[in-house]
């Protein structure tokens, strides 16, 4: 897994890669201008230093370059939480599950999360 730590903004673009891929410049700065607020300039200028750090596959098409995500969600989602999770939590999902559960979660929630809990000790026990 590719453990680049992608910023607020950097995120926004990969929403729009995660929604549809490829895109090209144009359909990018339309998209994530859109779906942000931030003028187009602002994302082509964030487009063009993501692809310099290397955060895109690109490819030449016929008329346009076209823009592809190197990071796969899931597994970007996996390091920003594991990153929050050392940074607040001192490394301690526990700590982060009981901050959720006191009080924040529904009763559905809370048998959603149990369920999850009884599935992934299935996975690991048999």
């Amino acid at each position: 897994m590719n453990k680049t730590k992608l910023t607020g903004g950097e995120w926004a673009v990969y929403e729009c890669l995660w929604e549809e891929s490829p895109l090209t410049l144009a359909q990018l700065r339309k998209r994530c201008s859109d779906r942000t607020g931030l003028a187009v300039s602002t994302v082509e200028t964030m487009v063009s230093r993501m692809e310099k750090k290397g955060l895109f596959r690109v490819e030449q098409g016929a008329r346009a370059k076209r823009f592809f995500p190197i990071l796969e969600r899931e597994e970007a989602v996996r390091e920003e939480t594991r990153s929050f999770v050392d940074r607040i939590f001192g490394g301690k999902a526990l700590s982060l599950v009981n901050s959720m559960v006191e009080g924040q979660l529904s009763d559905s929630e809370i048998d959603e999360l149990y369920e999850l809990l009884k599935s992934e000790r299935e996975k690991r026990h048999g």
